[in-house]
């Protein structure tokens, strides 16, 4: 059985770290957004619909591969609270998941505008993110962002059962980590380096 962690939250919230350290800790897969959004960037161009579409292919790819080779996966998303759609998303994941004997985590990050407008040029963002690396027009698309979408739920709002809200304005990844281990018992998946013989 696999099982799916998504690490959720604003831009620059801080979730590609937190999955990171997430990862270390148990050893799960991982897939952050941008794994997905550079590569069809890179071949369709950025926010066309042949981008989306093949935006999506890549990552449903990735989940039903996690479920069918039973490979615990962690993946990064930003969320807007208020679009149904994109509840109907993740949910249809969680029931994908679950019908196959894993479980569904839902981790919501949450920092203030100006935490966030620090972390967004920070080396690490900015190596893994290419996209990020016209900081110019990052910062700005991340100010849009607040107006544009909600990406916080409301404190009364809660998605799924295992959906856990962390404020991290003031958290190292590792402590983050810690309180979701606390809540929920994740047992460590390390694989072996298996066979020598790759074909590339």
């Amino acid at each position: 059985m696999a099982n799916l962690v998504i690490i959720t939250g604003p831009m620059a919230v801080g979730k590609m770290t937190v999955a990171e350290s997430l990862r270390k800790s148990i050893g799960y897969n991982l897939m952050v957004n941008h794994d997905s959004i550079e590569v069809s960037d890179k071949i369709f161009g950025f926010a066309t619909e042949a981008q989306k579409e093949f935006n999506w292919l890549i990552r449903d790819a990735a989940f039903n591969t996690a479920i069918k080779y039973n490979e615990s996966l962690i993946f990064t998303v930003a969320t807007d609270f208020n679009m149904k759609s994109e509840y109907e998303i993740l949910d249809g994941l969680r029931k994908r998941f679950e019908e196959t004997g894993g479980s569904f985590y839902f981790i919501e990050l949450c920092a203030s505008l100006d935490e966030r407008l620090r972390r967004n040029i920070t080396p690490n963002r900015l190596e893994k993110k290419k996209s990020k690396q016209d900081i110019e027009w990052s910062n700005n698309n991340l100010i849009k962002g607040e107006t544009k979408h909600r990406l916080n739920s409301r404190e009364d709002e809660v998605w799924f059962e295992n959906h856990l809200k962390i404020n991290n304005e003031n958290l190292e990844p590792e402590e983050v980590v810690k309180i979701i281990l606390d809540n929920y018992k994740l047992e460590p998946e390390f694989k072996n380096s298996g066979s020598n013989n790759k074909m590339y």
